[in-house]
């Protein structure tokens, strides 16, 4: 395959970043161009190769491009569809108004936000937490510059509460799957995790000091929006157990709970003319999966042509603490799925404190731009005044935050493993 033609699919990955930046400018939405630029590199990736030993590679590098993509749409769709439901019978506003004073200062509740965020996405995966946690910071109606706050808030904590398990950061499986850290060690990560997203409230939540009033809204809650929620939290910890002890892929398990709940809200009576069950898949956010698919196609196409195999060579130049600490920053342009792919199918060797860094800066380090993460896509895509430029007012907050849980986690590695 000729070598213009990696050039060209390096430039429409660029054109694509610069179309989601510029969204606001150009009046495209980001899906539509991003999808526009995963679709075209494939294309020329096929018409390039074509008569060449090389499209076989490529051909079947779209078909595990394709699974990876049809495997994050299902799961979506099922964690949407829950949290569609849920919200549009108010039973989330509901649990988070118990929870909440009348009265409460915007610090305290900044501090709250986060910690939930933090601990939910310890227990579900980053995508679900997001969902959930984007429902309460809207269900609070705040001023649109306070709700970017709250907002930066939950990305970050989403990503940090995640990055200990296996089943909250896909990144750590990876990693796991690959014996470069095992369960218990990446546990420990939840400790400088935590620390950096109180660093970052402490931080965003200086210029916080009024008052906010809970406007508390009652719901005509029924029995099945109970048992609707039952299933739901029931999911998540059964995908969690499953994946762990059958290694059930959590895709799978979100739609066989999805498929309950339609069939108990139809034996309940809930499925009507009126109000059709299956019309809630209908009420999620198709611009994000349609975004999402944009972005796996442009990035797959990169890795066909092994554009991300040179941020392995940063490990020739550099200390391993010094290139994991980058690989952090780098995972905020470039997913960090197939960026880990290509650090572990390389022959970088390190101990394992730093493998334990590197699990940390790929998982948190998508959390400085909203592009970075699955956690930004899906609360940019749902909160209207969180677009490229306002998320990036905070990166000074971020980045600090960032840099002091990595500098916990390679503290505390060094500390446990210098003992053993």
């Amino acid at each position: 395959m000729p070598e213009f033609v990696s050039w060209i699919l390096i430039t429409l990955a660029v054109l694509a970043l610069i179309g989601i930046i510029f969204e606001e400018v150009i009046h495209i939405n980001k899906a539509q161009s991003v999808l526009f630029f995963g679709s075209i590199s494939w294309v020329i990736l096929f018409a390039a190769s074509i008569g060449t030993p090389e499209h076989h590679r490529i051909e079947e590098g779209l078909k595990e491009n394709i699974g990876e993509i049809a495997a994050l749409w299902l799961f979506l769709t099922a964690a949407m569809t829950f949290v569609a439901y849920l919200n549009k019978k108010g039973l989330i506003e509901s649990a988070i108004f118990k929870v909440l004073p009348q009265q409460i200062s915007e610090r305290k509740l900044m501090l709250l936000t986060g910690l939930f965020a933090f601990v939910f996405s310890s227990l579900a995966d980053n995508i679900t937490a997001t969902l959930v946690s984007v429902a309460l910071i809207l269900s609070l109606q705040l001023p649109a510059q306070k709700t970017l706050r709250f907002a930066a808030i939950a990305v970050f904590a989403v990503n940090s509460g995640g990055v200990a398990m296996i089943t909250g950061d896909v990144t750590t499986l990876m990693i796991f799957l690959a014996d470069k850290a095992e369960i218990t060690s990446l546990l420990m990560l939840s400790l400088p995790a935590f620390c950096a997203v109180l660093a970052l409230i402490a931080l965003l939540m200086l210029p916080m000091s009024d008052e906010v009033t809970v406007t508390k809204t009652s719901h005509d809650l029924q029995q099945v929006d109970i048992v609707v929620a039952g299933i739901f939290l029931l999911t998540i910890m059964t995908t969690i157990a499953f994946n762990v002890l059958f290694d059930i892929p959590p895709v799978l398990t979100f739609l066989t709970g999805l498929s309950i709940m339609f069939l108990v809200a139809k034996g309940m009576g809930e499925d009507t003319e009126d109000d059709p069950i299956m019309d809630y898949v209908r009420r999620i956010e198709f611009d994000t999966l349609m975004f999402f698919l944009g972005i796996l196609l442009v990035v797959g196409a990169l890795k066909e042509i092994r554009a991300l195999d040179s941020f392995v060579a940063v490990y020739e130049y550099l200390p391993a603490w010094q290139a994991n600490y980058l690989m952090g920053l780098f995972s905020s342009i470039i997913d960090n799925v197939p960026l880990t792919a290509a650090l572990l199918k390389s022959d970088v060797v390190m101990n394992p404190a730093e493998w334990l860094a590197l699990t940390y800066a790929v998982g948190v380090g998508g959390s400085l731009l909203i592009i970075g993460s699955a956690a930004g896509i899906v609360a940019m895509s749902k909160i209207e005044a969180l677009t490229f430029g306002s998320y990036l007012r905070f990166i000074v907050a971020l980045l600090l935050a960032y840099t002091l849980g990595y500098a916990l986690t390679m503290g505390l590695g060094t500390l446990i493993f210098a003992q053993t």
